[in-house]
C-alpha cells in the first residue's frame, strides 16, 4: 500500500485523443486539459507532434508519439522513420505497436529487433519509449514471450493495448507483465480505463502509467471525495 497525493495520481496519467477525424481544435483542448490537470502526458498520433509541443512549450508535459499505430503491421524501418520523425517534431515520448504477425509466426528474433531498434533510438535522444502487446489477440505464452524479451532489451514500459482492440487492459495482464520484468521495465495500462476503481486496480496490479481518455472524470471523481490523499 502506498499513499499519493491528487497530483500525484494525475502524473499517472497519459491523457489520450487517437481518435482518426481529431480536429485541432481537439487538439488544443487535449493539451489545455493536459495543463489544467497536470497530467503526464497526452497520447497523440504522430502527426499531431509538432502541434502539441507547441502547445505544451515551458511545461512539464510530455508528447507521446503512437508509433506504427494502431496496427503494428509495417516495417522496422518506416517505425524507425516515424520514431526519429516525430522525435525531431517535438515528441518527447514514444509507443510503438509490435508486429503481431511475427510474434504469431514465433519470429522472436524479428520482435526483439524491432523493440530493440526502436528503444536505441529513444535512448539515444534521452526520451521514454512504450511497446504496446495488444493483449487482446495474444496467448499468455505470448504476452510472457514479449515481457521476457522486453525484460532484456528494456525498454521504459510495456504497455497493455492501443485502446483500438476488442479489449482493452485487465489487472490480471498487467499482474502478468510485472511478473515477468520485475523492476526491470515498468508497465502501462491502457484501453478501458474510466472509472477511479479501474484506475486505482491498475495500480495496485502494478502499473505505473494509465492510458485514458477518461483522466479527467477520473480526477474530477476523485475530488469529489474531499480527500487530498488516497492509499493504494
Amino acid at each position: 500500500m502506498k499513499t499519493y497525493t491528487l497530483d500525484q495520481l494525475a502524473r499517472f496519467i497519459d491523457h489520450t485523443n487517437l481518435k482518426a477525424n481529431v480536429t485541432r481544435e481537439d487538439m488544443i483542448q487535449l493539451c489545455n486539459e493536459a495543463k489544467t490537470y497536470h497530467f503526464k502526458m497526452v497520447a497523440i498520433n504522430q502527426v499531431q507532434s509538432k502541434l502539441c509541443a507547441t502547445l505544451l512549450t515551458n511545461t512539464d508535459i510530455h508528447v507521446g508519439a503512437a508509433i506504427g499505430f494502431p496496427l503494428g503491421q509495417t516495417s522496422i524501418q518506416a517505425k524507425c522513420f516515424e520514431t526519429e520523425d516525430a522525435i525531431a517534431q517535438g515528441a518527447t515520448e514514444i509507443d510503438y505497436m509490435i508486429n503481431i504477425t511475427e510474434l504469431k509466426a514465433k519470429n522472436y528474433e524479428y520482435v526483439k529487433q524491432e523493440m530493440q531498434a526502436i528503444v536505441d533510438i529513444c535512448k539515444k535522444h534521452e526520451i521514454p519509449s512504450k511497446v504496446i502487446f495488444e493483449n487482446c489477440y495474444l496467448t499468455k505464452e505470448e504476452i510472457i514471450k514479449v515481457a521476457e524479451i522486453a525484460a532484456f532489451v528494456k525498454p521504459t514500459f510495456i504497455k497493455t493495448s492501443t485502446g483500438f482492440g476488442t479489449s482493452g487492459a485487465t489487472v490480471e495482464d498487467v499482474k502478468l507483465m510485472k511478473d515477468v520484468v520485475q523492476d526491470k521495465v515498468e508497465v502501462k495500462a491502457a484501453g478501458g480505463i474510466r472509472d477511479v476503481d479501474t484506475f486505482f486496480a491498475m495500480i495496485q496490479a502494478g502499473a505505473t502509467r494509465i492510458g485514458t481518455s477518461a483522466g479527467i472524470a477520473i480526477i474530477e471523481a476523485l475530488k469529489a471525495t474531499g480527500k487530498t490523499e488516497f492509499t493504494i
